[in-house]
């Protein structure tokens, strides 16, 4: 079990910490403020190209979720989560409805008049699969089975998708409750796993948080301390320029993992998707060290097998 949980309000009165345990996002400026930071690393970058089409995916998600505003009641869904112990939406339990299919359709929808050339017919080709073909693709995509979704796919269906868990995500009617524990590394709220960390500024000035790759919670985690397994004793911090980098990769020697942590502190505008997107060069240096990527970057999916 996560040593994050969601309960019904009335449960964590009494034990609610004074660092809160998780964060849902603003959807009303998560977005937009994705998109500028895209267009703005873009400018002189060996991928502006793909930053910026990055950034017309994302407006289309702002779109979409504006115009396409989803209202539903997860009384009953977060009672039967935390009886059963395991996040009230996870991508594993939870009954997706047709949703997220508008959704998809109203981005491509946006994208396909300025799409490239090599796109477009990826764009085609999910406009004209049918219902349950894209059911399959889902579930596919949320079960890491790239290979069978293929990576050229992936990054339209996780839009739809992602903008359909976080519209759902800030309607849960529950408070998070932090808990001795293990199995920090994936989201409280849907059990997907991380783009990067940020160490906040502001209200939760030097707090360490998670940064989900599906729903846009954020979720506490302890600095100095592995958030895929939670060691302490052979971390190491890599930067492409000086300590004083805005970006870093927290690397473990006990399980071989990295991700990239933010400081709000060095770079207030420093953004999760964004900047783990842009900093690819980073992503090649840990690898060059036999590190593994943990987290996940909803426009950087692997080909697959």
């Amino acid at each position: 079990m996560s040593s994050i949980r969601i309960v019904p309000q009335g449960e964590v009165a009494k034990t609610a910490g004074v660092i809160p345990p998780l964060l849902f996002a603003n959807l009303k400026s998560l977005y937009s403020r994705r998109a500028e930071r895209l267009c703005q690393l873009a400018q002189q970058h060996p991928l502006g190209d793909y930053l910026n089409f990055a950034a017309t995916v994302v407006e289309a998600q702002q779109n979409a979720q504006h115009d396409l505003p989803l209202s539903i009641d997860l009384t009953e869904v977060l009672k039967a989560s935390t009886a059963a112990g395991h996040s009230p939406l996870s991508v594993k339990y939870f009954p997706r409805s047709k949703h997220w299919q508008t959704l998809l359709s109203a981005i491509i929808a946006e994208l396909e008049p300025t799409a490239p050339g090599h796109v477009l017919p990826v764009l085609e080709a999910l406009s004209k699969a049918g219902s349950q073909e894209l059911e399959d693709l889902a579930t596919a995509l949320l079960c890491g089975e790239i290979g069978k979704v293929g990576s050229d796919k992936a990054p339209f269906l996780w839009a739809a998708l992602s903008v359909y868990w976080a519209q759902m995500a800030t309607q849960i009617p529950g408070k998070a409750k932090a808990e001795y524990g293990e199995e920090r590394h994936n989201c409280p709220v849907c059990d997907s796993p991380p783009v990067a960390s940020v160490v906040h500024i502001g209200t939760e000035t030097g707090l360490r948080y998670l940064h989900c790759s599906l729903c846009e919670s954020e979720w506490h985690m302890v600095r100095v301390k592995c958030s895929n397994c939670e060691q302490t004793g052979k971390l190491d911090y890599w930067s492409l320029d000086t300590e004083q980098a805005a970006i870093k990769a927290e690397s473990c020697g006990d399980c071989g993992s990295y991700l990239k942590i933010l400081y709000q502190d060095k770079d207030r505008f420093v953004e999760p998707v964004a900047d783990d997107l842009a900093s690819l060069v980073l992503d090649a240096k840990m690898e060059g060290e036999n590190f593994a990527r943990s987290g996940l970057n909803p426009f950087l999916f692997p080909s697959g097998e």
